[in-house]
């Protein structure tokens, strides 16, 4: 009997579109290692989806003017167009906005209630009256109250990266109004994570994860307390229990069974509604959760408890191969911030094999590492075209005009040609290793090993020399480099899968290389004088102005944004009142004469008529307006400021001005007198 294995990759969250980077944490690993799987001839199950309910959906939502639903409509088309785009072999992509995705997530609450392990608790948490709800820490911003600085999220201040709960923050406000926010008692109920504190520390004692994971979680484990699992908000999965509207299960709880009730979805539509069982519910599947190590304490501490305080035999994880961060030239993806690159723009010039490539190549296994265009164009020049293309290439043609397009036969072997095929079954076998172990970029490196190999037995046999002296020594030779060949489109099919079939094809093979079964194939003989398919280029080089090209692109992205103002913004500041507001005079100024400050790179010297009197002013305006440019322009002045000194020069008032990014601009009143009231 096949032994079964359930892979699945981390739900990406539907509220923006997936980079690079996330393919390098989660999705390529998994890919890879369920073609590898499927080559073995195991019964695999790939489980991926949309996870698409939560607090940041509902924000992003709100920011965009999208409703939620319209939100994850939007995102999850996008992202499962990416993944076809690089190949990804999913046997079902599902998402937990489907109808089928509340029973078990709810079947899950009501268990672990019955079980004794779900509190009602009575809570403080922020009210906002103006939005008229509660407010989750995602939409609060504050005073930190470790460093005092503000605004500092809801959850964790930047500045200073300590943890609290936003009922801890000073000075709370509402994230989309500014609205100052209140303590108000509310309903929540509580995983008593605690409660599973031994059995899964001593669970975790069983595995022989990676040194950074189980280091991790078993810290983890050890400081485990209730934690929330619900939300007053309605995007979400309704609380199962009497008078519980306005309550849905937090995100957190839900999206993991997002797992399971996709895997119940694809049994559905291949016609078998109970066969997702075969895989939950057989203690013989071999379950791998691939995932960044930003997951790692969900899949490694708290869905292996909720599946614990179940009734249901459902599988617990074997295996969580996380990954570091990748990045994007020393630093991370950010859209907001112009730093990233435009899909629709590379897919247009390069391949998915290629970027499957690239970034098997130097993936995040132990450390976090980066996209940098410079090494992709060294992967692709040196590597997958100067090695591994250069190879297929040269002995296809060789083949085509010099063994009328067929496979010769192997006739005598000598030492070298027996040393040669050895060496390639040796670093097969090693091949085979790397992908049972989840290491990708050894498997790379031994890829092109290979792929060197081949073209220094090409090199040192010169099959061109053989046939001119010896052409049944010739026919050996060419025989051996399509074995390599052979294994070549083996050993890479799990990375780079249409390259692989392209090589397949030219070997005269009509099947999918994918339908395979890796030991068959690496055992196979290819049959003498079978017909060879037409030599194809697999790759081309991709030149220095292309890359130069891709490096200013991205500066430009980066001050595009910033310009346009796609960054984000400054908080609103707590609200004042009207008879607040009434203190500032306000008054229309125009400059009368304006001089750069001496020793400094910033300040302006203003001369501003105000109507009543010429006020001296120091502004840090220098780097967006040169002096002779201000002269005679309105601008808006608060009046009643209390006078200070800067560089030496007393400061009569200030100009205001509106900033964004680099950005700076003066407002103006251009049609009124100076000393005109602004109100």
């Amino acid at each position: 009997m096949k032994q079964k294995i359930l892979i699945t990759s981390a739900l990406p969250y539907a509220n923006g579109p997936l980079h690079f980077g996330h393919i390098a944490g989660a999705y390529l690993p998994g890919d890879c290692h369920a073609r590898y799987q499927r080559f073995k001839g195991r019964d695999v199950l790939y489980i991926c989806g949309s996870d698409e309910y939560g607090i940041a959906i509902t924000l992003s939502a709100e920011m965009e003017g999208r409703t939620p639903k319209e939100q994850v409509d939007l995102y999850h088309k996008i992202n499962s167009d990416f993944f076809r785009q690089l190949n990804f072999s999913f046997d079902h992509y599902s998402r937990t906005t489907w109808k089928g995705h509340a029973g078990p997530v709810q079947q899950f609450f009501r268990e672990l209630l019955e079980n004794g392990y779900i509190e009602e608790k009575v809570t403080d948490q922020l009210y906002s009256e103006e939005d008229g709800r509660f407010l989750a820490d995602r939409y609060v911003v504050g005073e930190c109250p470790s460093c005092g600085y503000d605004p500092a999220r809801g959850d964790e201040c930047p500045k200073c990266g300590a943890s609290y709960d936003a009922i801890q923050l000073k000075n709370p406000r509402s994230k989309l109004t500014g609205s100052s926010l209140s303590l108000k008692k509310t309903k929540h109920w509580f995983l008593l994570l605690e409660k599973f504190r031994e059995p899964l520390l001593e669970w975790i004692e069983t595995k022989n994860w990676k040194p950074n994971v189980i280091n991790f979680i078993r810290g983890y484990i050890k400081n485990l307390h209730p934690r929330a699992i619900t939300r007053d908000m309605t995007w979400g999965i309704p609380v199962p229990l009497p008078d519980t509207d306005g309550k849905v299960l937090y995100v957190w709880f839900d999206a993991p069974i997002g797992y399971i009730s996709s895997s119940m979805e694809w049994a559905q539509d291949i016609g078998k509604p109970d066969k997702w069982k075969d895989y939950w519910c057989d203690a013989d599947t071999k379950l791998i959760h691939f995932l960044g190590k930003d997951n790692i304490p969900f899949h490694a501490a708290i869905f292996p408890a909720m599946i614990m305080g179940q009734n249901q035999p459902y599988k617990l994880v074997d295996d969580v191969p996380a990954n570091e961060f990748y990045n994007l030239e020393g630093h991370k993806f950010s859209k907001s911030e112009g730093w990233t690159i435009d899909l629709e723009d590379f897919f247009s010039k390069y391949t998915a094999d290629q970027i499957r490539y690239a970034i098997a190549a130097n993936a995040p296994e132990t450390t976090d590492s980066e996209f940098t265009w410079k090494d992709f164009q060294s992967r692709c020049n040196a590597e997958l075209l100067g090695k591994y293309g250069n190879l297929v290439n040269r002995v296809m043609v060789f083949a085509s005009k010099q063994c009328d397009g067929k496979i010769p036969s192997l006739g005598v072997l000598e030492s070298e040609d027996q040393a040669f095929l050895e060496r390639l079954k040796e670093l097969t076998e090693q091949v085979d290793e790397c992908y049972a172990q989840y290491r990708l970029r050894a498997a790379c490196h031994l890829i092109m090993e290979i792929a060197q190999e081949g073209n220094v037995y090409f090199n040192s046999r010169r099959p061109w020399v053989q046939a001119k002296e010896n052409r049944d020594k010739m026919f050996t030779t060419i025989r051996c480099c399509v074995e390599c060949l052979k294994l070549l489109a083996l050993v890479s099919a799990p990375i780079i899968p249409e390259t692989a079939q392209k090589i397949w094809q030219m070997l005269g093979i009509s099947s999918k290389l994918s339908e395979q079964s890796w030991d068959d194939v690496k055992s196979m003989e290819l049959p003498d004088n079978q017909v060879l398919g037409k030599p194809e280029i697999l790759f081309r080089k991709i030149e220095d102005t292309e890359i130069a090209q891709e490096l200013e692109k991205l500066a430009k992205m980066t001050k595009k944004v910033k310009q346009s103002g796609e960054i984000k913004l400054e908080p609103l500041k707590p609200s004042i009142t009207f008879d607040e507001f009434t203190k500032l005079d306000l008054r229309v100024g125009q400059v009368v004469a304006a001089e750069a400050v001496p020793k400094s790179k910033k300040l302006l010297k203003l001369q501003v008529d105000i109507g009543h009197e010429i006020r001296t002013v120091v502004s840090g305006i220098s780097q967006f307006y040169k002096p002779e440019e201000l002269v005679g322009k309105k601008v808006v002045f608060v009046a009643n400021l209390k006078p200070t000194k800067l560089m030496g020069i007393e400061s009569q008032g200030m100009v205001l001005a509106g900033s964004q990014g680099d950005l700076l601009e003066l407002p103006a009143a251009e049609a009124l007198p100076p000393g005109s009231v602004v109100s």
